[in-house]
């Protein structure tokens, strides 16, 4: 599968490349006049992507197989860390939220680390439990109180976003490995007045979907980061206003380096543009799903599905969000947004996908 492994490769590191370029692109203004360097933003994200460059060698360098045997270390590590950033004065607490650790000049996300953790115990779990996956008692239920506790404890940062996301790849990959329908159905239905309520109850989750509905209707209000995202991608046209160009990262459209950076990838590359970045994640995806379905080994299986769908679904969720088909939610574009947590985790996370296709050859 070198093949497969060098287009994977290689489809990561040329998002990476547009990523940098857009980075500089949309806070250089921003950084003179905030932090008085232009390049401030981008000396950050390379650090960050150096980091991410790091762990996905060492996620390259052993056998991804060894990890199995640490799956439940692992996740007793990351439910500690989830405990831990709730606690005043160990946990950074920012806009009512609490969910890094201060660590020097840096901010860590302990549940961007959750997120790789979950997809090394499902893909231990479904690997174990094999057929028993099907029963309620044995199969199904033990894995629910996992995603039911982990996603509890992002819920309390409170972190909806990743929250969902692990529920919702862990859910998927149920039913990859054969759990019931009827099973999965039960828990959704349940899920759904929960999830009304953690909107309906805290007004600014309320606030975004009133704003997703409509965001002309308060286009100064809650609704102008959407707007403005929608401007920016219609003011790109076909090939866009010019690189570095774009007038909505002068101080209008806020997160425009991270999770809105499609929007300024459209008013200055244009439809084309963002449909290269588009057609990316889609090569991407569809290559993973040739190693997917080479991968002999359950456990191997599993976490090749599991990273497939965590880069595939943030993509999918981010791209939804810049052009207004879904409500606002914080998850970046993978490989392109500003770096983080969320940048180096998601380059580890390519690094087992390349560790599993490797393995297959030896």
């Amino acid at each position: 599968m070198r093949e497969l492994r060098t287009s994977v490769a290689s489809t990561v590191i040329i998002l990476i490349c547009i990523g940098i370029v857009m980075i500089y692109s949309s806070t250089s203004i921003y950084a003179l006049q905030i932090q008085k360097d232009s390049t401030y933003y981008l000396f950050r994200h390379l650090l960050f992507l150096s980091m991410g460059f790091v762990g996905m060698l060492a996620a390259m360098a052993v056998d991804y197989r060894q990890l199995q045997r640490y799956a439940k270390p692992l996740l007793i590590l990351g439910v500690m860390l989830l405990v831990l950033v709730l606690v005043p004065g160990i946990g950074r607490e920012s806009n009512g939220a609490r969910r890094w650790f201060h660590i020097g000049t840096f901010n860590f996300q302990p549940s961007e680390f959750v997120k790789i953790v979950m997809l090394v115990y499902m893909a231990d779990f479904l690997a174990r439990k094999k057929k028993k996956i099907a029963d309620f008692k044995e199969g199904f239920v033990p894995a629910m109180m996992v995603i039911g506790a982990v996603s509890l404890l992002i819920l309390k940062q409170p972190d909806l976003g990743n929250a969902a996301t692990i529920a919702v790849i862990s859910l998927m990959l149920l039913f990859v490995a054969g759990a019931r329908v009827r099973h999965l159905g039960a828990i959704i239905c349940l899920a759904l007045p929960v999830l009304y309520f953690l909107i309906a109850r805290v007004p600014y989750r309320l606030a975004r979907i009133m704003a997703f509905l409509d965001p002309w209707e308060d286009s100064q209000g809650i609704g102008f980061q959407l707007t403005q995202s929608q401007i920016a991608l219609g003011s790109g046209g076909l090939l866009g206003v010019g690189l570095g160009q774009s007038k909505q990262k002068l101080f209008y459209l806020p997160a425009a380096h991270t999770d809105f950076i499609l929007s300024i990838i459209g008013e200055e590359l244009g439809l084309l543009g963002t449909l290269t970045v588009a057609l990316l994640f889609g090569f991407f995806i569809w290559q993973g799903a040739r190693i997917i379905k080479r991968t002999m080994d359950p456990f191997g299986y599993f976490l090749a599905v599991g990273v497939v769908m965590l880069i595939g679904l943030q993509a999918v969720v981010n791209v939804g969000v810049s052009i207004g088909a879904l409500p606002t939610k914080g998850l970046p574009l993978p490989f392109i947004s500003y770096g983080g947590s969320a940048l180096i985790f998601n380059m580890i996370a390519v690094g087992l996908l390349l560790n599993v296709s490797r393995t297959q050859d030896l």
